[in-house]
């Protein structure tokens, strides 16, 4: 979450709140011809007073700039790119951009950053940040591209897994102008196809921090997790077990919390292996005591169930959630928002442990460098395209909690929803949005056979409010919410399906 999100999350915790509903508008970019639906894309942000966003199709690389009525001013081909570009990633700033791509010429993979202007032409040479020798053609992402809060602090790393029992980290830590300041390598030990890693986080000291934990069988529950740390004044990882006190979780999940100096921790967890989800595990993660502080198990009420349990039974009620964002508050607590995920292929449902076999966030090797998820089109972060013949996609009901200091539950609400779709999940989902008091879930709804894109907005205590119908729903145009992205205290960009072509929207709060 960057700096001005973390100034509207203040205010959202602080209790503020918006008198009434305001009317939203509505404003489309036109079609571009060479923008299909698989086109690669990726909303860069809102760079002064322009829209940038990324698109790829095949060999071609360029960013499309648009005004503040969406309004294309140019299509700036970045022919400084090779054609088979692997995978590119962006950490925005007020008055320019910074992009990170990867691509392989003959058995050397480069990592390379290049400044962007507001006009979406480069602002001097590209700058290699890393290279790795390969023995294969990849069409994967080897580097991942970490920011912190504060933009200060950008890390491209790389895990190298030939040894099977020993995966070494590469972590090169770069300042806001993508000079490096520091480089290492550092070793890991490993229990093979049992261990693995949590998504990669960075503060904005510099520090990095991710989970690894133990699967028996590989997809089966969490039975051990360790919280890895790393300074940027050291050449070696800290690792701190948690107690879960018997139980076993779930898909875990970290938030840095930078105003706290804290990490949050959350999972589901079973009370035995293969069970039913019982409720959610806390912990907070204490920076400058480098120890967990807390720790919470919260067995979710009977009430509850019968509120977030759709079609499930009311034991089965929470299998199918995932936990989607955690949002920290000033005095320490935080909010979490989670959403029920499933799906079936001629009648039979893909159950929880499939998912997270099939969906781990980090693969098998195919050679020797860990390779991480797969990308795709729509915001290179989507896997699930046409992935089976008959398997249709479904997105439920919205689960919100907050919880204090202590990690104790104070509310809880469920926004119902019912969204489905064959072949791919593009369309279901929902995209969230922070301004002022309140925080806004965006998402497709069903009316008379065409999708309506609908604003449920929460209140800091935990009162659901649907909005009016936002102005300028204009028939025709299909709303990618889960792609969306906040480029503004309240301003939003979503990218849309209009025919057979993608083009973009904003919304004004």
């Amino acid at each position: 979450m960057n700096k001005f999100l973390r100034s509207i999350a203040a205010a959202v915790l602080l209790g503020a709140c918006i008198s009434g509903a305001q009317a939203q508008r509505i404003t489309y970019s036109e079609t571009e011809r060479e923008d299909s639906r698989r086109t690669n894309f990726e909303i860069i942000g809102k760079i002064e007073q322009n829209v940038l966003v990324f698109k790829n199709n095949r060999s071609e690389n360029a960013i499309s700039v648009y005004d503040n009525d969406m309004k294309l001013v140019s299509r700036v081909n970045q022919d400084y790119i090779p054609d088979r570009v692997i995978n590119v990633d962006f950490v925005s700033y007020p008055g320019h951009a910074y992009m990170v791509y990867q691509y392989q010429r003959r058995n050397i993979l480069y990592c390379m950053g290049v400044k962007i202007g507001s006009d979406g032409k480069k602002i001097g040479e590209p700058q290699e940040l890393d290279t790795t020798q390969l023995g294969f053609a990849s069409d994967n992402k080897i580097y991942t591209t970490l920011a912190s809060e504060d933009k200060k602090r950008i890390m491209v790393m790389k895990i190298n897994s030939k040894n099977n029992k020993q995966f070494v980290f590469t972590t090169v830590l770069l300042d806001e102008n993508l000079k490096e300041l520091k480089r290492d390598r550092i070793y890991m030990p490993m229990e093979y196809r049992n261990d693995f890693f949590t998504d990669f986080y960075l503060g904005n000291n510099g520090d990095m921090v991710f989970g690894k934990f133990t699967r028996t069988g590989g997809n089966d529950n969490i039975s051990k997790v360790l919280i890895v740390t790393k300074s940027p004044a050291t050449d070696s990882f800290a690792t701190k077990e948690l107690n879960l006190d018997g139980k076993y979780l779930d898909e875990i999940k970290i938030k840095i919390d930078n105003l706290n100096n804290q990490y949050l921790i959350t999972a589901f967890y079973y009370k035995q292996r293969r069970g039913n989800i019982d409720g959610l595990y806390s912990a907070i993660f204490d920076r400058k005591s480098d120890s967990v502080v807390k720790s919470h198990f919260t067995e979710f009420a009977d009430q509850l169930r019968i509120d977030a349990r759709g079609e499930s039974n009311t034991k089965m009620a929470f299998n199918d959630y995932f936990i989607k964002h955690m949002i920290p508050k000033v005095d320490g607590g935080f909010l979490i928002a989670a959403e029920a995920e499933y799906t079936s292929s001629r009648g039979n449902a893909f159950n929880r442990w499939d998912f997270l076999g099939y969906g781990s966030p980090w693969l098998s090797p195919s050679d020797y460098y860990y390779l991480q998820r797969y990308y795709g089109p729509y915001g290179w972060n989507s896997y699930r395209y046409n992935s089976s013949a008959g398997t249709r996609y479904h997105a439920d009901n919205i689960l919100v909690l907050s919880f204090d200091p202590n990690g104790q539950l104070e509310w809880s609400n469920v926004i119902p929803k019912v969204q489905y779709d064959d072949e791919n999940d593009f369309l279901l989902s929902y995209g969230m949005m922070v301004t002022g008091g309140k925080i806004h879930f965006l998402f497709n709804e069903m009316e008379r056979r065409n999708r309506i894109m609908n604003v449920h907005s929460i209140s800091p205590d935990g009162q659901i409010t649907r909005l009016p119908t936002l102005k300028n729903l204009d028939k025709g145009y299909e709303f990618m919410t889960k792609f969306a992205k906040q480029v503004g205290a309240r301003q939003m960009i979503i990218p849309c399906f209009y025919r057979n072509y993608i083009c973009f929207a904003k919304v004004d709060f």
